[in-house]
């Protein structure tokens, strides 16, 4: 096939495609910055041809993650970013990039993103409230780290003070928040939820508002880190400004709040405003023990508000509900729920069929990593005679598993692996051929 006519396929293939991808040589050069990349910046089509690298992805800053892998030529993996883009939109993408290399030498890197935000947004949403007040005996916890929360929770209420609940999202901090509001003694006139990842100025004048025109409100400010510190000192100079109030309030973040303070996304003036208690809500995959409780009362209220005779999942799915780690939390979990049970007539149980091929493709390919991590640890252990083998052949075995690694942390690089080793290149060649590697050395020069 001409030349000419595949490189109109690839860069079709490269346009189109629904994964941004940019390519940027070792001077900053940018050599590709696709549709998607450009959509996901918010950089128009005019701006991409006009500027370079540097200018878009602020290259030269020690901070910025293709820098690193230029610096380092070690590629970075799955690096979540959500910010507001130059067209002020909010963004949330995971991205991979890698070095590139060309007989050798190191010639640019590459970053490959896939746009989640709509994921995200979706695993930022509330907890159902299922049409009644959330009060602490609506939240179906029955781990003891979650009993221990609620217990806090309660003392909280009962004080007033004002508290950080920190964790992931979809864990039911929002549940914990609005709860605290319900058990106070002296009830408070609204709950409002302020959802610090959207617009600050919205939210800085709700909270204006608000603090003004009211005396008693629970303020839940949802991920607090996300204004900007400017935005942050503001609701501090507000509050200090109508000190005549019986507010509660209470924020939340998604991490430590002190490595927030030191890397000057949170300000401490803030923290110190809201942190009479901080409280940590684990995620689930540290108390799996809430699992089945949700699972069980979500079925209870889907058979009362549809008539549905659905009574819980066969063994083996739930098992596998059990063994997965759940990332997107307890809203991931329902919101697999809702997918299963629009699609249910008149089963009763949930059965392995009935779960959506994606989370299937999940469930696999966790599987598929704690395996290899499983028999890789297990790979030289002799447990037992059985184990015992001839000699060669387990030096065979440590031979090839050492080079397989060595192979990894260089990329595939036949040059910079055997350099690593101490070994020709013709001789690393020759037992990549020989051991079936091949497929780990991608990138053979």
């Amino acid at each position: 096939m001409d030349n000419n006519v595949l490189q109109s396929i690839y860069k079709y293939v490269i346009e189109k495609g629904d994964m941004g991808i940019c390519v940027v040589d070792t001077d900053g050069k940018l050599l590709i910055y696709n549709k998607k990349m450009r959509e996901l910046e918010g950089v128009n089509e005019d701006e991409f041809e006009e500027r370079r690298a540097l200018e878009i992805i602020d290259f030269e800053i020690e901070k910025s993650d293709i820098y690193k892998v230029l610096s380092s030529e070690t590629p970075i993996y799955n690096i979540k970013k959500t910010y507001w883009n130059k067209k002020n939109q909010e963004v949330t993408y995971i991205s991979n990039i890698y070095p590139l290399h060309y007989e050798g030498a190191l010639v640019g890197a590459v970053e490959f993103a896939r746009d989640i935000t709509q994921l995200e947004y979706m695993m930022y949403q509330p907890l159902r409230r299922y049409g009644a007040p959330l009060t602490f005996d609506i939240i179906t916890a029955v781990s003891p780290v979650m009993k221990d929360v609620i217990e806090k929770a309660k003392i909280v209420a009962l004080s007033r003070m004002p508290v950080v609940l920190i964790g992931e999202s979809g864990t039911g901090i929002d549940m914990v928040a609005e709860g605290i509001h319900h058990d106070l003694k002296v009830q408070n006139d609204m709950f409002i939820a302020l959802i610090c990842r959207r617009d600050e100025k919205t939210v800085l004048k709700q909270f204006e508002k608000y603090i003004i025109e009211k005396e008693k409100i629970t303020f839940f400010a949802e991920r607090i880190e996300y204004l900007s510190l400017e935005a942050q000192e503001k609701i501090v100079e507000l509050f200090n400004n109508h000190p005549n109030h019986q507010h509660v309030l209470i924020a939340s973040v998604g991490k430590d709040p002190i490595d927030l303070i030191q890397k000057q996304e949170l300000s401490k003036k803030l923290y110190r405003l809201f942190s009479g208690i901080t409280i940590y809500v684990p995620p689930l995959r540290e108390r799996k023990e809430d699992i089945m409780p949700f699972i069980d009362d979500y079925f209870k209220r889907h058979r009362d508000s549809f008539g549905s005779s659905i009574q819980g999942l066969s063994e083996e799915v739930r098992e596998t509900f059990l063994k997965y780690d759940w990332p997107g939390n307890l809203k991931e979990l329902e919101v697999l729920l809702d997918e299963i049970t629009s699609l249910i007539t008149n089963e009763m149980i949930v059965e392995s069929h009935m779960l959506p091929v994606h989370f299937k493709w999940k469930i696999q390919s966790s599987c598929e990593e704690t395996e290899k991590e499983v028999s890789t640890s297990d790979l030289f252990v002799i447990k037992n005679q059985q184990d015992i083998r001839p000699l060669d052949v387990y030096m065979k075995e440590v031979e090839e598993y050492y080079i397989s690694k060595a192979l990894d942390f260089h990329q595939g690089n036949i040059s910079k692996t055997a350099a690593a080793l101490g070994i020709r290149r013709q001789s690393l060649q020759y037992r990549v051929k020989n051991y079936k590697l091949n497929k780990k050395s991608e990138n053979i020069d």
